[in-house]
């Protein structure tokens, strides 16, 4: 399973930025597909934005166009650009496999960061 140690939460302004980085162990990094999760309290934990091993990317309809997912393989790590901010971008953010829904109570997550957007 994936081991993750995610990084670099914070409070912004809305309209603000933050970038996100997420180190990885315990899998083949280059050839899984990663992704960066968001959830809040009392709801759902959700895909935003997934790259495949060889750059491919994803988005929520929520964030595209303000967040950019990158990788580098050679450091086994994750990136989230986030750009202008909003407050309901405000959450916990983890990166992991991309997986499906159902396996979300079943696998192991990082400690997450927390992300706070003030209007």
């Amino acid at each position: 399973q994936v081991r993750a140690v995610e990084s670099g939460g914070g409070l912004v302004q809305a309209g603000g930025s933050l970038r996100l980085s997420c180190a990885v162990s315990g899998i083949v990094f280059r050839v899984n597909a990663m992704g960066w999760y968001r959830q809040t309290p009392g709801k759902q934990r959700d895909l935003v934005a997934s790259i495949t091993g060889s750059g491919s990317t994803n988005y929520a309809d929520s964030v595209k166009g303000r967040f950019t997912i990158s990788r580098d393989n050679a450091k086994n790590t994750v990136y989230l650009q986030m750009d202008n901010m909003k407050p309901e971008d405000t959450a916990d953010y983890y990166c992991n496999a991309v997986l499906p829904p159902s396996s979300y109570g079943r696998v192991k997550w990082g400690q997450g960061t927390q992300v706070t957007v003030s209007s």
